[in-house]
């Protein structure tokens, strides 16, 4: 997750206002925000649907659009550096947590800032980069500074768009480049290998299923994970989605760092910690999201363990914005 450092301008003349008055608030921000992007990186507009030619340019001359066939889709909000979205997609996702310490792991909050970038190549092939940025801690064991950075390739297996279903897969490689003061920087480096699923059910309904592996290059200085991360979304109102998602990580192998025994950093930290074979944390969460078009979403989800274990999570709320081409 990068750094965000964000800051939107717009220049908006009033030549309707009588237009603009039958908007919302959040409709009328997120119609200024989708206008300037498009006008920005020349997209086309709208009407550009499935199977159509109409919008073959490239962002820069190098990344394609969007996949234009699932666009009734919302990207998952929860374990974000892991739990992929399954569709090719060219975006930038900024990224807010609050992130809330239980006491028995030194107690605090971290606030994470972060941008996630994405880039297609092809309609199947795109590049990703979910992790880096920069994390504040109040928590006694993790002070502030910068995490790890990863980066790989997502591949779609298989897409129908009449039954709006599809399957990707792909792998990421984190590098050991952030601050050891705040437990970044340890070992060396750690692989991700996922597959992520998606279908409709309905006609306003989504489920999107992500599974995957960390494997790290030294088992000593990491510990090995394996997680299972479920969406679901309902459209209520026109560009409106209630969500909710559970989370399930599985610890499969211990590292050897005995200071942290027992207990591990969940997804967004990687301790190496003795005692964590066979330890499993449950999480849920409940959310909304707006999406004025196909070119940007706006979510903010809550979630909190279902189990007993939580390690270093008592409860996080989740912000994200994402504007895509």
């Amino acid at each position: 997750m990068a750094i965000l450092a964000l800051v939107v301008t717009s220049g908006v003349s009033f030549a309707g206002t009588d237009e603009a008055s039958d908007l919302s608030g959040a409709e009328f921000i997120a119609s200024v925000i989708d206008n300037d992007f498009l006008e920005l990186t020349g997209h086309c507009d709208s009407s550009c649907d499935c199977g159509d030619s109409c919008c073959d340019q490239r962002l820069f001359g190098l990344f394609a659009r969007s996949e234009p066939c699932f666009h009734d889709f919302i990207s998952p909000m929860t374990n974000p550096v892991f739990f992929e979205d399954p569709r090719t997609v060219t975006e930038a996702r900024t990224i807010f947590l609050r992130h809330e310490v239980p006491d028995a792991a030194g107690g605090g909050t971290l606030h994470v800032f972060a941008v996630q970038m994405r880039a297609a190549l092809t309609d199947r092939l795109s590049i990703i980069a979910s992790k880096d940025g920069f994390v504040t801690s109040t928590n006694t064991l993790i002070d502030d500074g910068w995490a790890d950075v990863s980066a790989g390739l997502k591949y779609n297996l298989y897409a129908d768009p009449q039954s709006q279903r599809l399957l990707s897969t792909g792998f990421s490689y984190e590098i050991p480049a952030g601050t050891p003061r705040t437990l970044q920087g340890n070992g060396d480096g750690e692989f991700h290998m996922f597959l992520s699923g998606g279908m409709q059910l309905g006609n306003y309904c989504h489920w999107v299923s992500g599974t995957g592996f960390r494997i790290p290059s030294d088992p000593a200085d990491e510990s090995r994970m394996w997680y299972w991360s479920n969406h679901l979304d309902y459209e209520f109102c026109d560009g409106w989605y209630a969500l909710t998602e559970m989370n399930w990580y599985t610890w499969i192998g211990s590292g050897q760092n005995g200071a942290l025994n027992g207990v591990e950093g969940g997804d967004l930290f990687n301790f190496g910690s003795t005692g964590v074979s066979g330890n499993d944390i449950v999480t849920n969460a409940v959310g909304i999201k707006y999406k004025r078009s196909r070119h940007s979403e706006l979510g903010l989800a809550y979630e909190y363990p279902l189990t007993d274990r939580r390690d270093v999570l008592d409860n996080r709320l989740t912000i994200d914005w994402i504007l895509r081409y």
